[in-house]
């Protein structure tokens, strides 16, 4: 048997193989992100995110999430495709743009069954004095985590401007897991400088960076490390239950399920990595598919082309809405008013006032609106306005 500090690089190569790229251990304090939390919450930041409100301390205090919790192991995992040519697609503003962690399987599975895998590994190699097992639990955004702030603290990176965590390694384009255990493994929490031999915590490298806040299609951040999810094109897609704002419409431009904008600008991420899993490369065409085409599917096929993708996390009527905004935004297309009466008609067949449906039909009339202004001819010149 092994003792833990020789156990903590046995779970790094264990890790590799797993296909994480990279683990940091920390402690379950994160009284430090308190503060954080509660405004962000007070100023109502969060939307209609309303489990964010719920199970306060369990956030801040893993062992009362998971029982004898002292040790969290924070892991990444890459999960941009090679195929992903983010702004190619944001360029076409007759295509369909799906943030790229969910143009493959939902990675929730995947990463806590990777997860799992690891644990066991490490119950088989505890060291006599530490008991006969590890008691541990895995998590990949399945649970109240503050899993950015555990990885911070942990020492894999930065909390950026964008609320993302960052590395000078490898960006953002990374899944985020963790294990917790009652395994009292050397923290990790500082990383050695390789010219002194000195230990130094993680630090910010935004710096005066602001490119993130300054791209964001509908500014939603509102500040450095300030982000309004109320705004944000991620939430407007995916975790809202209701209309999308009609100031908001415009701005979505074809993002039809999640924003990658404030990634994709981010200098830090001309150094990602692509994916080597092959269970996150695009599925269906919709890396580059177009948004009439999406919208044409019926319930049938938009369940059976979702199906183990993240895009499951909305509704049928919640995507015709996100692609109803997307086909508004785009350039004329008589099919695409086609496509749209079409649907209006079996909605307002079916629908009663108030029901999600409504909701739908509400942006299907906006987005006819919006083609038919762009389908006015041009007036003739008059006398006076010829040069």
């Amino acid at each position: 048997m092994m003792n833990l500090d020789d156990l903590v690089r046995q779970i790094k190569s264990w890790a590799a193989e797993l296909g994480f790229q990279d683990i940091a251990i920390t402690d379950g304090n994160l009284e430090d992100y308190s503060a954080y939390l509660e405004n962000w919450l007070q100023k109502e930041h969060h939307g209609q995110m309303y489990y964010m409100t719920q199970n306060h301390e369990k956030r801040l205090h893993p062992e009362q999430l998971h029982p004898d919790t002292c040790r969290v192991i924070s892991a990444r995992m890459d999960y941009l495709p090679d195929s992903a040519r983010p702004m190619e697609i944001l360029r076409q503003s007759d295509k369909a743009y799906v943030a790229r962690y969910a143009l493959g399987r939902d990675y929730h599975k995947l990463m806590r069954k990777r997860l799992a895998r690891l644990a066991e590994k490490i119950n088989a190699e505890i060291p006599p004095e530490h008991g006969q097992e590890a008691n541990y639990r895995a998590f990949a955004d399945s649970a109240p985590v503050l899993e950015k702030a555990l990885a911070e603290k942990a020492g894999l990176g930065w909390i950026g401007k964008n609320t993302l965590l960052l590395t000078r390694e490898s960006g953002s384009w990374f899944f985020l897991g963790e294990i917790f255990t009652n395994l009292p493994l050397p923290l990790s929490n500082s990383k050695t400088n390789s010219k002194s031999g000195t230990k130094e915590l993680v630090v910010n490298h935004c710096g005066a960076c602001k490119a993130c806040m300054k791209i964001c299609p509908t500014n939603a951040l509102v500040g450095p490390n300030q982000l309004d999810a109320r705004k944000c094109i991620s939430y407007l897609t995916i975790e809202n239950p209701g209309g999308i704002p009609v100031q908001l419409r415009k701005k979505m431009g074809n993002r039809i399920f999640g924003c990658d904008d404030c990634q994709i600008v981010c200098p830090w991420n001309r150094y990602a990595q692509h994916t080597r899993e092959t269970d996150f490369h695009p599925r269906h065409k919709l890396d580059n598919e177009d948004l009439l085409a999406l919208f044409l599917w019926d319930e049938e096929s938009f369940l059976k082309n979702t199906e183990g993708s993240a895009i499951r996390r909305i509704k049928f009527w919640q995507w015709q809405r996100n692609i109803a905004v997307g086909l508004g935004n785009a350039p004329y297309s008589s099919a695409a008013v086609t496509a749209l009466q079409t649907r209006l008609r079996v909605l307002e067949a079916e629908t009663e006032e108030g029901d999600d449906t409504g909701i739908l039909s509400e942006h299907i009339r906006w987005a006819i609106s919006q083609l038919s202004e762009k389908n006015v001819p041009d007036k003739p010149a008059t006398r006076q306005s010829i040069p």
